[in-house]
């Protein structure tokens, strides 16, 4: 059998050649994959370098072409050229050929050519190479112009830099009406689509940008909330769902169109530790969405807590955070907001202090600044800068206080005399980090409310903006748009933009002209379908509410003016009472007699002349 077996492994070739199996008994070839790929890879190098060795050698002959164009008569430059040529490499021959004819072309020699004339290593020779062009030389001063609006850009950026006046996106605005409440809440999304605002009238509405004409009008209001004030909206971090707080126990989670999502839980006012309620006992003060968790959210209340919840849980809260006193009392917090990312919270306290916890540790504080604000006056905003590592303070006792949480105990910087009147009065950072804003509260009749711009470092007041002839309550600078949202206590929501600086936003709404109204749905009956009648009572169906209109234009009955309603006994020749009787038709007809008989003798006067030319009863009868 092995005989047999070696038989077969090893055919006769002739047999293999007549029957026609060439490969019959080889082994099957195995395919080493990574050389063959390796061979790919050296192939498509040597090919690369071929065409760009041939590239060179062209460059190398249009710039030897041009030089001999420009400079027919002139040995020295071509034997330095000549010289350049046989030291330096072909590709750097070719590099210095073309700057040396760039420099002669200058008035002076330019940067680029000296540099490379000095033999820098290859790659930046290649890259010298990239920017070169390809084709007839450049018109002199072509280059200049170039490096010259390059200069202006730099010089208008140093200017921006220098100036931060120019970045504050003011020169156009636009005014959105809420009501004539104040607007105590607004929120924008990530996006910048769409904005929300809140007031004292319990109403929320929802703006459009992208959906608005010039006209400006809100495309959803409802009160989410009854009859309690709106103190806070935010959208999440998605942008899907919003958060209202307002002045009632329990906070609501709406969808972007308002529609209710959760709403959390009462606690039970009852139990005195407020670790064992499920929810808020009092009356909300503030409230926040976690940056990074989308569902996660922060709220405080007038019952001496910070609360964290979970979206897809009403029933109970995520965890509680209770700040203190100095002798350990419960203290009321009035604003709280999370850290950037989100790994902190910090709460504004009626007794003046500021407390920050690390969200996952809810028993002490992390930092502490006992005397931040001046006791029993509320805190009315907390805000972290996108660095993550300055807070700032809008305090009730009309100061704007930053600080540097890691030394905690004094704030870098301070602002006075800016009059807080509300418990929700905002102030936020620009989205370059460089400039805090503020608004401020006025009596009424006493003047104007501001927007202050301050320097983040030197915290100097350099610009202010007239907002309105009430109290600027709510800011926002959104940072995608570089649009500034504006509350009042007018009941105004201002947006300010500039055309160029800005993006989207107010710039879409204020294009689009306002739709005019059409009056044909309004005059068109209603069409009303009777399937099983019979034909002759069936009405023919509209095909067109404009031609229908047309039609009713041309009918007498349809288009006849409704009578107006009688003032008085009688007026325009009708009676206030008709009768069929005969004193009636009398009445009418003396209501219908215009004459005037307010002068007898001139009423009789007026038929003399008729009688004198042609008597008919008096002066017959007198004649016999």
């Amino acid at each position: 059998p092995l005989a047999d077996a070696a038989a077969l492994a090893a055919p006769d070739p002739e047999l293999a050649a007549t029957m026609g199996f060439s490969g019959f008994g080889k082994k099957a070839r195995t395919f080493d994959l990574e050389a063959m790929f390796e061979q790919t890879r050296r192939t498509a190098v040597e090919r690369s370098r071929k065409v760009l060795e041939a590239r060179e050698r062209e460059r190398e002959e249009q710039a030897e072409k041009e030089f001999r164009c420009l400079h027919p008569d002139s040995p020295a430059s071509a034997s330095s050229a000549i010289g350049a040529q046989s030291t330096l490499a072909p590709s750097d021959a070719a590099c210095s050929e073309s700057e040396d004819s760039s420099g002669e072309e200058l008035t002076g020699p330019s940067v680029r050519s000296q540099t490379s004339a000095q033999g820098q290593n290859g790659d930046t020779e290649e890259e010298d190479e990239d920017e070169e062009f390809i084709g007839p030389p450049l018109p002199p001063g072509f280059k200049d112009n170039d490096n010259d609006q390059d200069d202006d850009d730099d010089d208008d950026m140093q200017d921006e830099d220098d100036n931060p006046v120019k970045k504050i996106p003011d020169s156009h605005e636009i005014t959105l009406q809420h009501g004539t409440k104040t607007v105590s809440a607004m929120g924008l999304d990530p996006s910048g689509a769409r904005l929300v605002t809140g007031g004292y009238d319990y109403d929320v509405r929802f703006w459009d940008f992208a959906g608005m004409d010039a006209s400006l009008q809100a495309f959803r209001s409802l009160q989410p909330c009854e009859c309690h004030q709106i103190k806070s909206l935010q959208y999440s971090s998605t942008g899907d769902v919003i958060l209202v707080v307002s002045g009632n126990s329990q906070a609501k989670v709406l969808d972007r169109d308002g529609f209710p999502v959760m709403e959390c839980i009462k606690g039970d006012q009852y139990i005195v530790d407020m670790t064992n309620t499920k929810g808020h006992t009092a009356m909300l003060n503030s409230g926040c969405w976690h940056p990074k968790i989308k569902e996660e959210f922060l709220t405080c209340s007038n019952d001496g807590t910070v609360r964290t919840w979970d979206v897809n849980n009403e029933k109970k809260h995520k965890g509680v955070f209770k700040p203190r006193s100095v002798q350990g009392k419960r203290v009321i917090p009035t604003t709280c907001t999370y850290s950037r990312d989100g790994k902190l919270i910090a709460a504004g306290c009626q007794d003046g202090s500021i407390q920050i916890w690390d969200r996952n540790m809810s028993v002490h504080t992390k930092f502490h600044c006992r005397q931040a604000h001046a006791p029993g006056t509320d805190t009315s905003c907390l805000t972290f800068s996108y660095d993550g590592t300055t807070l700032a303070s809008r305090g009730g006792d009309d100061t704007l206080k930053i600080w540097d949480i890691r030394q905690f105990k004094k704030p870098l910087n301070s602002a006075e005399r800016l009059p807080n009147f509300f418990p929700m009065t905002d102030c936020c950072f620009s989205p370059d980090d460089k400039i805090l804003v503020t608004g401020t509260s006025v009596k009424r009749g006493g003047g104007s409310g501001k927007l202050y711009f301050f320097d983040r470092e030197t915290f100097q007041k350099f610009y202010e903006i007239d907002v309105t002839n009430a109290s600027v309550v709510r800011c926002l600078w959104h940072p995608k748009l570089n649009q500034i949202m504006v509350g009042t206590g007018n009941g105004l929501a201002k947006v300010y933009y500039d055309p160029v600086r800005s993006q989207r936003g107010a710039k879409l709404c204020v294009v689009k002209t306002k739709r005019k109204e059409r009056l044909a749905e309004t005059l068109t009956q209603d069409y009303i379908i009777t399937p099983h009648a019979l034909p002759m009572f069936r009405e023919p169906r509209q095909r067109s509410t404009r031609k229908q209109l047309e039609k009713d234009r041309l009918d007498p009955l349809k288009s006849h003016k409704p009578e107006p309603p009688v003032a008085g006994p009688g007026r325009g020749g009708r009676v206030g009472t008709h009768g069929g009787t005969l004193s009636s038709y009398i009445v009418k007809n003396i209501a219908l007699d215009k004459t005037d008989d307010s002068n007898p003798r001139e009423a009789i006067l007026r038929h003399a002349k008729e009688a004198e030319e042609n008597p008919y009863w008096v002066a017959p009868a007198y004649a016999k």
